[in-house]
């Protein structure tokens, strides 16, 4: 195990400071260090707990802070700074925990809150903002040093979830001349990055590696290891190696290719977990004329939901799964995997491929000859990601929609595709809430920056109908009325081939056999959460 262990003896007169468990007759104190050093496929973008709604930053968050509420691995609400919780119509009102206090020694109160939730739409420039997870919010209120009030523009169901994707940040270290306090650089660096969580930030050097040490001060229990280490290995191969070679001791997302190998290995143990991460093809259905990577055309005939729908019959989504995902994945015929909440047992069919109907259809929306396009795609964010996209593209080429493909290292495509230099591109989405609310607000809904919706819709889709459905959804109690909106609303989304769903990844961690670790539905790397294997 890639432990480290580090003793300060005192050997006669000499102090000796040794590695690795040597001992030495005599010594007057052992202080043990032990380290856990992950390989992750995705470097975050950024320290800042409010910049970008990305996994790989969600997860150091989620390390170095907590929410009013927490999520469990099947993403169900628990207390977390807040102890205890009431609802009374449109206002929730949380009784925090006590005693806690931030890494720095600070106490933890309510204006802790209060400030947090004031300074989500006041960071600029935020590729996937956290405005979402505050959309319902129409007031928050420090009412004593222990309370907060919350007040919902409407009855809000979905209000415990979204608050658990908004880490608590300490007033006293974050504030700062910006409008935001401490900017998004300067929490890069350390400064103002102060949380109340299992540990604490120590140094990130990009490209190399991050350092987080243990939280002396953590209210809940004390974590196994005394440092983090996580490196960022973009090449799923190099992860194994440096696996196998004792380097790390947990690695994300090993190759498919290589599962049977290391699940047959003694010295290994390999978790796997369903998730609710849909893997999906968006499409420009904004612009009306020229669109940025179609060729052959004037028009953009993406806005043809007849092409949308051939584009989508010439996928075959099992043969992804069979052949490029290695089994490790779920053909999607929804955006969510029945029977997560919100979908419909009805839509569980997965649409065949269909390569003379996809033909047909676009004979009959004006491109009897087709037209070119470049598809976009990450390289190394999802499992499989550019593999997948050349798959797809092979396909759309057997159509008569020449397709070449654009994978670019995550960083650079998140830039690309957020100034929408793309016409169609290959991306993923981790349901946070576990309904189906979460994909349709996030990735369908019309944009509305003030409201904190369609954040990620970089497709510009747009039905008012499907709009109006999920807003009614967001504010009704009842599950099961809440639930049937919800269906209709995916159902237009699905019909209408709004975006294309074309499987759920299956989240794989290999680590070595004397560890744990229980897999997320939305697939972060809580290190915190790795234990020693009992």
């Amino acid at each position: 195990m890639a432990f480290k262990f580090a003793r300060a003896l005192a050997c006669g007169a000499a102090a000796v400071a040794m590695a690795f468990g040597a001992t030495c007759i005599g010594a007057v104190g052992t202080v043990q260090a032990r380290d856990l050093v992950v390989g992750l496929k995705t470097e975050p973008s950024s320290m800042d707990p409010q910049y970008h709604a990305l996994t790989p930053n969600i997860q150091i968050s989620n390390t170095m802070f907590d929410g009013l509420v927490n999520t469990d691995p099947k993403l169900n609400p628990k207390p977390a700074l807040a102890e205890s919780w009431t609802v009374d119509g449109k206002v929730w009102t949380f009784k925090l925990r006590k005693g806690v206090k931030f890494s720095d020694g600070s106490p933890f109160t309510a204006e802790d809150v209060v400030f947090t939730y004031e300074r989500v739409p006041k960071v600029p420039n935020s590729p996937s903002p956290f405005t979402l997870y505050l959309s319902a919010v129409d007031k928050v209120e420090a009412v004593d040093p222990q309370t907060v009030r919350v007040t919902t523009k409407e009855p809000s169901p979905l209000l415990l979830v979204n608050l658990a994707q908004l880490p608590i940040m300490s007033k006293k270290a974050a504030s700062g001349a910006a409008p935001e306090g401490k900017t998004t650089m300067e929490l890069n660096s350390g400064d103002g990055l102060v949380g109340t969580g299992p540990y604490k930030f120590v140094s990130w050097k990009r490209g190399a590696e991050l350092v987080l040490a243990r939280n002396e001060n953590y209210w809940g229990p004390k974590p196994a290891w005394d440092r983090i280490v996580y490196r960022p290995m973009t090449n799923a191969a190099s992860r194994v190696a440096s696996l196998l070679a004792g380097d790390v001791d947990m690695i994300e997302d090993p190759p498919t290719d290589d599962l049977a190998r290391l699940k047959e290995n003694k010295k290994l143990f390999v978790e796997q977990t369903p998730s609710a991460r849909m893997i999906y093809v968006a499409m420009d259905q904004f612009n009306a004329e020229k669109s940025p990577g179609i060729q052959g055309t004037d028009k953009n005939p993406l806005k043809d939901k007849r092409v949308r729908q051939a584009l989508s019959l010439a996928i075959d989504r099992n043969a992804i799964v069979q052949r490029v995902m290695g089994g490790a994945a779920l053909p999607a015929a929804n955006l969510l995997p029945y029977p997560m909440f919100g979908t419909s047992k009805e839509r569980t069919a997965i649409p065949k491929a269909d390569v003379e109907k996809a033909k047909a259809l676009l004979k009959e929306a004006g491109y009897p000859e087709g037209f070119s396009i470049t598809l976009g795609s990450p390289s190394g964010r999802y499992i499989n990601d550019a593999k997948v996209a050349q798959a797809i593209a092979s396909m759309w080429t057997r159509i008569g929609v020449k397709t070449s493909v654009d994978a670019l290292a995550p960083p650079v495509f998140f830039k690309s595709r957020d100034s929408y230099q793309f016409s169609a591109y290959l991306a993923g989405w981790a349901v946070s809430t576990g309904e189906m609310s979460n994909p349709l607000n996030s990735l369908l809904v019309t944009p509305d920056p003030k409201r904190g919706v369609g954040t990620t819709n970089r497709g510009r889709y747009s039905n008012p109908e499907m709009d109006k459905l999920v807003a009614q959804a967001s504010s009704t109690m009842d599950d099961k009325a809440r639930s049937e909106l919800l269906q209709k609303a995916s159902g237009m989304v699905i019909d209408d081939y709004g975006i294309l769903p074309i499987h759920f990844e299956l989240s794989v961690w290999a680590m070595k056999s004397d560890l744990r670790y229980q897999g997320r539905a939305d697939q972060t790397t809580e290190a915190q959460f790795v234990t020693p294997a009992k």
